[in-house]
């Protein structure tokens, strides 16, 4: 292991340093030529020269916020001395473009490769419903083929990953012709469209807003071998939707079983980008690391999503710089306008954050926060911008507009395309996917000794001063493919997935 000191420099240029671990009063830092005040937490930040009263502080050679009080070299830096302030961010749409090395010889994960020419990490089926009214109905048919509960009912399909329900809370009492109606029907045909599913069965009532003819009709769906759907109402109650749905499934589950892995290129791979419980470590070790990674799927002819418009609030000129079109430019500032509305129309500002959670692992303000978490999406051209669950066609570093909320950002991934979720996590955010699989990695090492039965990946190597970005970068990306491969992750293990499936609530409830 290397030789570390008790703080980490992020860049020459910074006004502060991090904390590697607990810092006491009277602590020297050498390197620094300070001695720590007070109780300093791991991952928090010292500052590491006098700041004034209203000056800029900078993290990252970026301003994170603007001192409430003076601050003196050695003192912790945190919400009682530092806050958000509005500042102009200029950029040069594209002046950060850099050409992409593509691999020689691209590497290869293995799929499942459908009739249509996609490819599939998972092979589930699903049971997707059009409004929360046939919830109950859904779970009841998908439990009935859980192998913890009913072993048998899946044992002559080992092919088959699982039957899941992914019920939501909405589907009625809103506005038929509304952007929420709109919405939720372009998630629930990402998810029926989607190469992990097999085949997809969907459930109504038979009363509800959201009627199922109107959702296979605004997205070109038809009813056929991999799409089936019914009503309660027109089917004659609960147990006997119930019952139908049974039978349904286990009429797919033959051809479901009839694939064979095979190896295919990694450019089919459309990776979800997600951090959530993030800390004052998450900017330092797993969002740049699994940028690096990032990067390497980009070589490798693949696409990464980026997402959680918040979350990139105050940032957003390190995307914009490296936008490969002024249009690009244009989609992503479009969504950023969008969302000052949307915020102001809630009486909200997108400067209400980082959580309770956030600020105790060591992030002030969301310009903090946002810095770390762009880091996530690597070095190579932003190429283009998408609105939530919008099918996502092109290959390489992509942004999806989505909240900043785990669930519902990724559902929103997964509606576009996207065959496996990476997500980072300082405080041990538990979550995972379905029907596309979910890598976690932990931000630093005491959550990884803590909460190892949960996370797949340690980016505290970083901090130990073990691993460097670049080396824990590929290694990220080797477990993308042996994940995308069908190796389990330890979200699949715990059965994670099917409650997490959060489509974004917009628009009124009447």
């Amino acid at each position: 292991m290397a030789d570390i000191g008790p703080v980490i420099r992020i860049h020459p240029a910074d006004d502060v340093v991090i904390a590697r671990q607990q810092l006491l009063g009277g602590t020297p830092i050498a390197s620094e030529g300070i001695t720590v005040s007070g109780l300093v937490p791991p991952g928090h930040k010292v500052a590491v020269r006098a700041i004034t009263t209203g000056q800029p502080v900078r993290r990252y050679n970026q301003i994170i916020g603007t001192a409430t009080r003076d601050i003196a070299p050695g003192q912790h830096v945190h919400s009682h001395n530092l806050a958000f302030s509005r500042f102009d961010r200029g950029h040069t749409v594209g002046g950060d473009v850099r050409p992409v090395a593509y691999a020689d010889t691209p590497a290869t994960f293995d799929g499942i490769v459908r009739t249509d020419g996609r490819v599939a990490t998972r092979n589930y089926i699903g049971v997707l419903t059009s409004v929360n009214c046939s919830a109950t109905v859904a779970r009841a048919i998908a439990d009935h083929f859980r192998r913890d509960i009913h072993p048998h009912a899946l044992a002559a399909f080992p092919n088959v990953d699982g039957v899941v329900a992914l019920t939501h809370g909405a589907g009625c009492a809103t506005d038929s012709e509304g952007e929420g109606l709109r919405v939720l029907r372009r998630t629930l045909a990402g998810y029926a469209r989607h190469a992990n599913f097999a085949a997809v069965i969907v459930v109504g009532l038979g009363c509800e807003t959201n009627q199922i003819q109107g959702l296979l009709a605004q997205e070109g769906l038809r009813e056929g071998a991999r799409l089936v759907t019914f009503s309660i109402q027109d089917t004659g109650g609960t147990a006997r939707s119930v019952a139908r749905g049974i039978d349904a499934v286990q009429a797919l589950l033959p051809e479901a079983n009839a694939v064979v892995r095979q190896p295919v290129p990694a450019s089919h791979l459309i990776v979800g980008l997600q951090c959530g419980g993030s800390d004052g470590y998450s900017g330092i070790s797993a969002n740049p690391a699994l940028g690096a990674a990032v990067d390497l799927v980009v070589r490798h002819g693949g696409t990464a999503v980026l997402s959680e418009t918040p979350e990139i609030y105050g940032g957003e000129h390190l995307l914009l710089q490296r936008a490969v079109s002024q249009a690009v430019a244009d989609k992503l500032e479009a969504r950023l306008e969008w969302w000052t509305d949307y915020c102001a129309r809630h009486h909200a500002e997108m400067d209400n954050n980082p959580s309770a959670g956030n600020k105790a692992g060591g992030l002030t303000t969301i310009l903090e926060k946002s810095l770390g978490a762009i880091a996530k999406g690597g070095t190579t051209p932003l190429v283009d911008v998408y609105e939530y669950a919008q099918p996502i066609t092109a290959h390489g570093f992509v942004y999806m507009d989505t909240p900043g909320y785990d669930p519902v950002s990724a559902t929103g991934q997964v509606a576009g395309g996207a065959n496996l979720i990476c997500f980072t996590t300082g405080r041990g955010s538990a979550y995972g996917c379905a029907p596309s699989p979910s890598l976690k990695l932990a931000t630093n090492s005491a959550l990884w000794a803590k909460q190892e039965e949960d996370m797949d990946i340690n980016c505290g190597t970083v901090i130990d001063g073990s691993e460097s970005v670049e080396q824990l970068g590929q290694r990220i990306f080797l477990d993308m493919l042996a994940a995308a491969s069908g190796r389990k992750t330890k979200s699949e293990q715990h059965g994670y997935g099917q409650n997490e499936f959060v489509p974004w609530a917009l628009g009124a409830v009447m």
